[in-house]
């Protein structure tokens, strides 16, 4: 006979919480100093301070900030050289210490107990509700592969946070990956875009509406060559209001 696990009134659940702190203390994810307060689990208070977050003005093609005063046109040298067919890009913090940890975390350690710590960073991005509103969000896919090499698409994984902050808003897997690429991590830029030319394929059950906003979702943003490329692949299957948004930079 199958018994149902116990479940709990959400009124107790703090509680709870509360006990299980006392007796198996978390750890910062970080510094690997204890967790204090209840802003984030897995991270305290002194590395939150030291995350590299994007404030305005930023680049809005990549999301890159801008330091200093602006005035006028500005190019990005991170992605100058894009020729982006997407029209706007976000990124939420930059691709160092803390932010890199985090990335490396999820990525290839399997830390899928940071994604509610995910999904608090998300809610303190500025300006984030206003440029997604109403869009469709669609994360960059593996290859088969890879994924059944590593278990998951932690792509996936943030559209899924991001969608659950945001107003539930759609993720949908348009997207396949049909070429096995090396990987990008020792590349240049030009060698970059070269892998990614063909690399995606629109999916065979895939709709496309072209009144629909769509917001291509990826953990880091380095030289835009795999965003751009998804985004292509939209283009060509009629989409037109096409966007990025990526967990961090660098």
């Amino acid at each position: 006979m199958k018994v149902d696990p116990p479940t709990f009134p959400r009124a107790i659940k703090p509680v709870l919480n509360g006990f299980l702190d006392l007796v198996y203390p978390r750890d910062c994810v970080n510094c690997g100093d204890l967790v204090e307060g209840e802003r984030f689990d897995y991270i305290c208070s002194r590395c939150v301070d030291e995350l590299y977050r994007v404030e305005p003005p930023w680049c809005s093609t990549c999301g890159f900030p801008f330091y200093g005063k602006l005035e006028g046109d500005r190019n990005c040298p991170h992605c100058v050289e894009l020729d982006p067919v997407f029209e706007k890009g976000r990124t939420l913090f930059l691709y160092r210490a803390l932010g890199r940890n985090l990335k490396h975390e999820l990525k290839y350690n399997r830390a899928h107990f940071l994604l509610g710590d995910f999904r608090r960073l998300i809610q303190e991005a500025k300006d984030l509700e206003v440029f997604l509103a109403g869009a469709i969000l669609v994360p960059v896919p593996l290859h088969p592969r890879k994924l059944r090499e590593r278990g998951f698409n932690q792509s996936l994984l943030l559209a899924r946070c991001i969608a659950k902050v945001s107003g539930d808003l759609p993720v949908d897997n348009l997207l396949e990956r049909i070429i096995d690429t090396s990987s990008q991590t020792r590349l240049g830029r030009e060698q970059r875009i070269k892998n990614m030319e063909r690399a995606f394929a629109l999916k065979a059950d895939a709709q496309i509406f072209v009144e629909k906003k769509y917001v291509v979702v990826d953990d880091v943003f380095t030289t835009g060559a795999t965003l751009n490329a998804c985004c292509a692949t939209l283009q060509k299957a009629g989409a037109e209001k096409l966007r990025v948004l990526t967990l961090g930079h660098g």
